[in-house]
């Protein structure tokens, strides 16, 4: 398998574990060091594995959590960092998703993940239209 498309099997499959809501799979993605962080829509900053893992975890337990569909992903690969950027959308919202991975023995582990929000109108057909900002 190539880089690129290993890359983006790995960010396929953080969506397919986060709408499963398979923490196994979840934790398994991440690189196991402290050297991970995310910054979710909302705009909290986590640091560190276990902080980010706990609210993964909390995000799960909840029956709100939500399912997100990932649309136009593309991979960029400089040596062994890669990162994904991709449009999510869920509940007729459109954002923009980073994924960030480094290759630990020839896997691609997650270190980052940021999800922030998109102009009005997304530039695919299938995506949902957002009310204009206020």
């Amino acid at each position: 398998m190539l880089d690129d498309e290993a890359v983006l099997f790995a960010s396929e499959a953080f969506y397919r574990a986060f709408n499963d809501r398979d923490i196994d799979a979840f934790e398994e993605m991440w690189a196991a060091d402290d050297a991970v962080a995310c910054i979710h829509a909302s705009g909290e900053l986590l640091v560190g594995r276990a902080e980010v893992m706990g609210k993964w975890k909390r995000i799960f337990a909840s029956r709100y959590s939500p399912i997100v569909e990932f649309h136009e992903p593309r991979a960029f690969i400089c040596g062994d960092v890669a990162f994904v950027i991709s449009y999510e959308v869920s509940g007729g919202r459109t954002l923009v998703g980073t994924n960030v991975f480094r290759r630990v023995r020839r896997r691609w582990r997650m270190v980052h993940h940021q999800s922030g929000r998109v102009a009005a109108t997304a530039p695919f057909a299938d995506a949902p239209r957002q009310p204009p900002a206020n």
